[in-house]
């Protein structure tokens, strides 16, 4: 059974940085496409950034330039680094896998979902 495990969240300052992790466990990540979604209180799910079995990676306009997607295939982990971090960055933050993603941004692609890590941004 594939299980995803999120590690890395916390509180930053605006502008500071985080790096989440995504550990995967259960099979191997080489197959699987991987994404990274966020949800802030009293809003829908929001994608953020996926990367796909043969290392393409995709990002929502909000990530572009700021956040970085990476997959490290012998330690079966999933990172999302997080630069330049705003008030508008604050969410849970899942990490999600599937294996038959055809739209990376639609959530109801991925069948496996991590509980979740925490992003907190002060000003």
């Amino acid at each position: 059974q594939v299980q995803l495990v999120e590690s890395g969240g916390g509180s930053v300052q605006t502008g500071g940085s985080l790096r989440l992790s995504c550990a995967f466990t259960g099979n191997r990540i080489r197959s699987y496409s991987l994404g990274w979604f966020r949800q802030a209180p009293g809003k829908e799910l929001e994608f953020v950034s996926a990367i796909d079995s043969d290392g393409r990676s995709t990002y929502a306009d909000s990530a572009k330039g700021r956040f970085h997607i990476s997959r490290d295939k012998a330690k079966n982990t999933l990172s999302l680094q997080l630069f330049s971090l705003n008030p508008e960055d604050p969410a849970m933050y899942y990490c999600a896998a599937g294996q038959y993603v055809a739209d990376k941004v639609r959530a109801l692609e991925y069948n496996y979902w991590g509980p979740g890590a925490q992003v907190t941004v002060s000003s």
